[in-house]
């Protein structure tokens, strides 16, 4: 099934058990370890079950290509990464626009406003890659980038005659995509914030209330 669909994305769970695979060969001196920190880079670095497959063609099971091939459950942030964009940019002029709930975020995102407002909320958002670009413009206008406290978000642009805000940049949790938020503000501001989703605020409220009970 492996050499059928050779293009299919690999998750982190096919990743990390061709990784087990390699360490399991190396105690058993099948590799040794130039061989095996190659194919362990070659194997975190895979995108493809075409990339993985080789590294382990030569191994006895479990790591061969049926371990591969079998099909696993997406959770967390694998099962929000991969498929295509719901569009590749946003504009808004003496306007405004919003992209929130399950949109795709496209790898190359580019936003602009001219004398209008703009929201992009990441929050509960698909991405197309692992790596997504968002370059953010305001002129005489303002933007606001929202991302969860589990996203790796970089932040790099500037503001003349006004602000862009960078206090959102900071690491994720591991598997989170890669997300840097660039562009330029004129006159306007351009704002990247950490923040959790209403459902996220409703199950904190309820487990400080749950306890509370019990501490009562």
């Amino acid at each position: 099934m492996t050499n059928e669909l050779p293009e299919m994305r690999a998750s982190d769970a096919e990743r990390e058990r061709i990784a087990e695979s390699l360490r399991e060969a190396v105690a058993e001196g099948r590799l040794d370890m130039a061989e095996f920190e190659h194919r362990l880079d070659a194997a975190y670095q895979a995108r493809t079950h075409g990339e993985l497959e080789p590294l382990v063609r030569d191994l006895p099971a479990p790591g061969g290509a049926a371990a591969v091939a079998e099909p696993q459950p997406k959770s967390g942030w694998a099962a929000r990464i991969g498929g295509p964009a719901t569009s590749t940019g946003a504009l808004a002029v003496f306007g405004g626009f919003h992209r929130r709930g399950t949109w795709t975020v496209a790898r190359r995102f580019t936003a602009f406003t001219l004398f209008g407002g703009g929201e992009l909320d990441l929050r509960e958002a698909r991405f197309e890659d692992r790596e997504v670009a968002i370059r953010c413009f305001a002129l005489f206008g303002g933007m606001g980038v929202i991302v969860p406290p589990d996203l790796h978000c970089t932040v790099s642009g500037f503001g003349l005659m006004g602000g862009f805000g960078d206090k959102a940049s900071g690491e994720g949790t591991p598997g989170s995509p890669r997300v840097k938020v660039t562009g330029f503000a004129l006159f306007g501001g351009i704002g990247v914030e950490r923040r959790i989703t209403k459902a996220e605020k409703q199950r904190l409220r309820e487990e400080k209330k749950s306890g509370r009970k019990e501490l009562g």
